[in-house]
């Protein structure tokens, strides 16, 4: 068997960009370039012309996505350097057949990329008998963000056909490896390589993991965690402004400010509804919440107080992870001194009576943004986030991901000396008016 190759996907926007992170790339042990579909989309057959110049010595791969007109379009990429292109393996089997036919005619080979077939293994067959030369069991972006993983089906696809197998998708250094047991031939790596601060280092440690998993042979084990110590390990990354980023610029809750600077609270939310001054409920949520939970509170007024320095400590000592108060709180100063993450609209230091009217985890919509029970609330200097329970995961792996790109941008910033209107592109990318 022969040593697995390792593929980047360059699913960048800028063509310049791209170039540098290739060389830096190849320098990490990467064998093949993949033009991404965003790059091609972005600067068209020009990026497959560019990638061929520069790096004569690799397989250039064309993630073309064509899905008709199969023999034009890879005859495009082809013409332009394309030594691999790829194409849906949804396309109907006319389009595949051109698409094979016009590979032959300018010595170039054809990928199929399984993402969305219905019955992945059925058409990998189907495809293989068409005569494409690679099958690519793919997870696209959009799936990753909700947990899909191509290792569920990678090993039934490997054994049911002949051809190598690719596969594709949130894939890091473990789970690269992991492919490479299953019987994986290449192995594509997007993001966890292109984004990355340092693209050299990180590409060193796929190749490294995919080639002991060569060499050993051995299944390198996936350990799930439950999905909400995943959602809690990954909001712990990220920023309020990446996940007001990852859902398209959703606003935070207004007017609600941190009492203790520099505390980060995630959690789930167990919401109340309370009336001004009106502490029962609020204190009476701190026996309902769990460890690790996050109590925010909905009050009519801001008058008079609902939450205090004697709530704050039962709080430490159930390990809530914070409170956030669209109302008024008072003995700042002993919360200040306590380190406790309390955000609240208002300080005052009188408080009210426990009447008990409110209710615990109902819908509230708190700083003017809906709250519902088991919400994902994400906390820091710059506001407060929340996440619906139903989306958790998606945004978490969303956020992880504008986050990575930033990183990115800021290392280019910091040790090239750009700016970042050069280095996005601003100029070229603004609306068209």
């Amino acid at each position: 068997m022969e040593k697995p190759i390792l593929q980047v996907a360059l699913d960048l926007l800028e063509l310049k960009r791209a170039v540098e992170i290739a060389s830096e790339a190849i320098e990490g042990g990467v064998d093949w370039l993949e033009v991404g579909t965003p790059l091609i989309k972005s600067e068209g057959m020009n990026a497959i012309r560019e990638l061929k110049r520069n790096f004569k010595d690799r397989k250039i791969v064309a993630d073309m996505k064509t899905i008709d007109t199969g023999a034009v379009e890879v005859e495009m990429a082809a013409k332009s350097g394309a030594d691999i292109v790829i194409i849906l393996g949804l396309s109907d089997d006319s389009t595949v057949a051109e698409a094979i036919r016009a590979a032959k005619k300018y010595g170039a080979e054809i990928m199929a990329d399984l993402i969305n077939v219905p019955d992945p293994v059925k058409r990998a067959k189907e495809l293989e008998e068409l005569g494409v030369n690679y099958i690519n069991v793919h997870v696209g972006i959009d799936q990753q963000m909700k947990g899909m993983d191509p290792l569920e089906v990678l090993g039934r696809v490997v054994e049911s056909v002949s051809i190598p197998v690719a596969a594709a998708g949130g894939l890091d250094a473990e789970k690269a490896a992991n492919c490479v047991a299953l019987g994986a031939k290449i192995v594509i790596v997007g993001s966890n390589i292109v984004k990355s601060r340092n693209v050299i280092e990180s590409a060193r440690r796929v190749r490294e993991a995919i080639d002991r998993a060569w060499k050993e042979g051995k299944k390198f084990e996936i350990r799930r965690k439950k999905l909400e110590d995943e959602i809690r390990e990954i909001l712990m990354k990220v920023s309020t402004p990446n996940v007001s980023d990852a859902m398209h610029r959703a606003k935070a809750m207004k007017g609600i400010y941190p009492l203790v600077r520099g505390k980060k609270v995630v959690g789930k939310a167990v919401t109340v509804s309370t009336m001004d001054g009106d502490w029962a409920k609020p204190v009476e949520a701190i026996d309902v919440a769990g460890e690790g939970d996050v109590i925010v509170i909905k009050v009519s007024g801001y008058e008079a107080a609902v939450w205090g320095e004697l709530a704050t400590r039962s709080c430490i000592n159930k390990k809530i992870a914070g409170v956030i108060i669209d109302g008024a709180v008072r003995d700042v100063d002993d919360i200040r001194a306590l380190g406790f993450p309390v955000f609240a609209a208002r300080e005052v230091p009188n408080a009210g009576e426990p009447k008990g009217f409110g209710e615990i985890n109902v819908k509230i919509v708190c700083g003017g943004v809906e709250v519902n029970p088991g919400d994902w609330i994400i906390a820091d200097d710059n506001g407060v986030m929340v996440i619906p329970k139903e989306r958790a995961y998606e945004i978490a792996r969303r956020a992880l991901e504008v986050k990575k790109h930033e990183d990115r941008i800021r290392g280019e910033i910091e040790e090239k000396g750009r700016t970042l209107a050069e280095i996005v592109e601003l100029y070229k990318w603004e609306k068209v008016q």
